[in-house]
């Protein structure tokens, strides 16, 4: 009984959620011929009865509109009056599924109403957000603004990698450096194990010796070890004996390169704009259910919030049913275009009512 009250519940939650508008085309021909030939449906044909179930009218408007919402492939597939009949046997199923679990009270069940909720939500959500913010309202000012702000993440000069041995003299380094170009350095762990080895810079010495990437204008290590990391061009090449004019000697190989990067302001743009919508979209959420929050009279109970027992076993991951608990909200934003489920025929490709 659990597993069909939880399948009623979808079909009750989903059944109630308000339809989109779309197109409807006479349907005696394939789609595309009927959007070119077929003349206007009046609004009175449209409100043409097709089936009734008790007090539910399926209206001739409200059939197309279901069978236009499928897929191109699926809506292939019922161009002649049998097809048809069998498309509106689901919807027919589907009232009568939805009949039986109102009559069962399942419309009261909280985990229905929660549902419903959901529905409503996310309905509300898309309502309100999808046509009044859209990445057209981000103006080539905000873009060209963050740009600008931003411009290192799209103008970066050349960089290089390397690991280094810091030596405190320069006899030391010599030796450490037939180390480092012989059979002992060839590999990164091989390199790695000599810096554990040999150097004497505890901050490098911690992550291998790497240095991580470098530019000609980083400031951080000096110039001549710069210089020398930039003469290595190929990944795994070893230095010689680099003095760093800081009373200290590097022996560096490389470990990567980075090309130079510059990407204009009109090659961004689509990039930025999607970044801007998002954050417009985001905020323009937040600020809406602030807004309500502001206008509802909403009292926690702090005390009694502290005695929630949270049970974090296994077991209690997944409901009964194996399926991953629902939260409680839709996400902000989701535009899932939820359908009911399809009816419990045995054929794959079966439509959604």
């Amino acid at each position: 009984m659990q597993k069909v009250g939880r399948f009623l519940l979808v079909v009750v939650a989903l059944s109630s959620a308000a339809c989109k508008k779309s197109d409807h085309h006479n349907d005696k021909a394939s789609p595309q011929q009927n959007a070119a030939a077929a003349p206007p449906q009046s609004s009175e044909e449209l409100k043409t009865p097709l089936a009734k179930i008790d007090d539910v009218t399926i209206t001739l408007g409200e059939f197309q509109e279901r069978i236009n919402r499928q897929s191109p492939y699926i809506r292939a597939r019922y161009t002649s009056l049998e097809q048809k009949k069998e498309f509106l046997d689901s919807l027919v199923r589907f009232e009568v599924l939805a009949k039986e679990a109102y009559r069962r009270g399942y419309d009261k069940d909280p985990e229905v109403v929660r549902t419903m909720k959901q529905v409503m939500i996310q309905k509300l959500m898309r309502d309100e957000f999808d046509a009044k913010v859209t990445a057209d309202t981000v103006a080539d000012a905000e873009m060209k603004a963050y740009y600008d702000a931003n411009i290192a993440e799209y103008v970066k000069p050349e960089e290089v990698r390397v690991s280094a041995i810091v030596l405190k003299n320069k006899a030391q380094a010599e030796r450490v450096l037939l180390e480092a170009k012989g059979d002992a350095g060839k590999t990164n762990k091989g390199f790695r194990d000599l810096v554990m080895k040999y150097s004497s810079d505890e901050e490098s010495k911690l992550r291998g010796g790497d240095l991580r990437y470098v530019d000609m204008q980083n400031k951080d290590v000096p110039q001549n070890v710069i210089k020398g990391a930039f003469t290595l061009m190929n990944t795994g090449d070893v230095s010689g004996v680099i003095d760093g004019g800081d009373g200290k000697y590097y022996v560096l190989k490389q470990t990567g390169r980075r090309k130079q990067m510059t990407k204009s302001f009109d090659d961004a743009k689509p990039q930025i704009r999607n970044k801007l919508f998002r954050e417009k979209r985001i905020q323009a959420q937040k600020d809406f259910v602030d807004n309500l929050k502001a206008k509802a009279k909403i009292e926690i109970n702090e005390p009694n919030l502290a005695k929630v027992r949270i049970d974090t076993s296994q077991n209690m991951a997944s409901d009964v049913s194996g399926h991953d608990l629902v939260p409680p909200v839709a996400p902000a934003g989701s535009a899932a275009d939820l359908q009911p489920p399809p009816p419990p025929a045995g054929s794959a490709g079966q439509p959604n009512p």
